[in-house]
């Protein structure tokens, strides 16, 4: 069959199976058995896919996934986000707006702890939203921080999205922990600043704390004890990779440590808040390795079939500067997005699109991040973005309208922190290369 017909069958198929509500892994998975059998090699394709998906959940890399999927399950159920709110409600409550710039930070903060931009969602949703609604803020101004820092727990590291494309891109996972460093905190000051700018344009959206209720500096300082643990297990994870005491796959196993740590400080080692840790990460991890399989027999489809070459070479010899091709990528990111979970999005579009960024010239470093940030729009994007329906299910009294209206500002603020990234690359590359050469 002519490759053009046969990625029409392969991509198309998919697309339908999508559009039938088919899990995104299964999907996956059941097109690449069916079409390797009937356009490959029989059944020695079925035989060929399972061998090749269980080598590669089997990889050392993978081991950090379990790993930080069971450290966000230990933070999330650790009520350190309260600590945190505490803080930030303390310093800047005094400020128009400051409480949404805060919840900013703080999903910046326990994202970068867990690493999963749902659990920082849903945290925020619980401890962050009534707090502010208390306080008069705008409740579409409200969600829309919480949706938008929340997301950032995918960019700031240690990031479970990233080590997936560390994989799939056979890149360091430690450089890419580094590179989204600084995009994340960019990304992170962008959204407190628009938060208080448009505060002081409409004070109605964001109100200061009166005088009276503010706190004294001894009570501010005081708050900051409940900014200590969620640090030090930021610092134990990166400072480990930073000394090379371990890899980024052992740090995760520092970062449980350090998490464990914290859960019994705070005396949240209960036989509940454990059956919980237990049960959000065995959950999370076989949706993560379920996809990891379908999207194992996608790629060798894709790539023993010639289809994924055909397709590079048929975009990469148009005759158009190679930027218009990756602006059409982060395009099809954005559409595909408003769709798909992230993870999804990654490990379908990776044998098609890493050979392309290669032969383009871009480095595939570079590239990840914008990912990523492609990523983290991916979630608060309607109308199927995940983080909008986790909002939803834990403050069941917003109606999804309201929810659609509140992110079309951090959208644009997200693809305006896209086109600085891909302006200046530098904001990607020196860190990295001033840590790990």
């Amino acid at each position: 069959m002519a490759s053009g017909l046969l990625a029409l069958l392969i991509f198309g198929s998919l697309l339908l199976f999508l559009l039938l509500g088919v899990p995104v892994a299964f999907a996956m998975g059941g097109i690449s058995l069916i079409i390797g059998f009937f356009f490959w090699s029989g059944e020695a394709s079925i035989v060929g896919f399972v061998l090749g998906s269980y080598g590669r959940v089997l990889e050392f890399t993978l081991t950090a996934l379990p790993m930080y999927i069971l450290m966000a399950g230990i933070l999330r159920y650790s009520d350190l986000a309260d600590d945190l709110y505490e803080a930030i409600y303390r310093w800047f409550g005094g400020i128009k707006g400051g409480l949404a710039a805060g919840t900013t930070l703080i999903g910046a903060l326990f994202g970068a702890m867990v690493g999963i931009a749902t659990v920082a969602t849903a945290t925020l949703g619980v401890t962050a939203r009534p707090s502010m609604l208390k306080r008069g803020y705008d409740s579409r101004l409200v969600s829309g921080v919480i949706l938008a820092g929340g997301a950032l727990g995918i960019l700031i590291p240690p990031s479970i999205l990233m080590i997936i494309y560390a994989m799939e891109a056979s890149v360091s996972a430690g450089r890419l922990f580094f590179a989204g460093l600084i995009p994340g905190l960019l990304a992170a000051i962008i959204f407190m600043g628009y938060a208080i700018i448009i505060s002081y344009i409409k004070p109605e959206m964001g109100p200061a704390l009166p005088k009276e209720s503010r706190f004294s500096w001894k009570e501010k300082f005081q708050s900051l004890k409940g900014v200590i643990l969620p640090l030090l297990v930021i610092i134990m994870v990166l400072a480990s990779i930073f000394t090379g005491l371990a890899t980024p796959t052992e740090a995760a196993a520092v970062g449980v440590i350090g998490s464990f740590i914290c859960a019994g400080i705070k005396r949240k080692l209960t036989w509940s808040n454990i059956k919980k840790m237990v049960v959000m990460s065995v959950k999370l991890n076989g949706m993560v390795f379920w996809l990891l399989i379908g999207a194992v027999a996608y790629a060798r489809i894709v790539s023993a079939t010639g289809v994924g070459t055909w397709v590079a070479n048929l975009i990469t010899d148009f005759d158009v500067n190679r930027w218009v091709i990756l602006i059409g990528m982060q395009v099809i990111f954005f559409i595909l997005g408003m769709f798909i979970d992230p993870g999804a999005i990654l490990l379908m579009t990776a044998p098609v699109f890493m050979p392309m960024v290669i032969d383009l010239g871009f480095d595939p470093i570079w590239y990840g991040v914008l990912f990523i940030l492609n990523a983290c729009m991916a979630y608060l994007t309607p109308p199927f973005g995940i983080s909008l329906f986790v909002l939803k299910g834990v403050a069941p009294d917003i109606k999804m309208q309201e929810l659609y209206r509140s992110v079309i500002p951090f959208v644009i603020l997200y693809a305006i922190v896209i086109i600085i990234v891909m302006i200046f690359p530098q904001l990607v590359h020196w860190l990295p290369d001033r840590i790990m050469g």
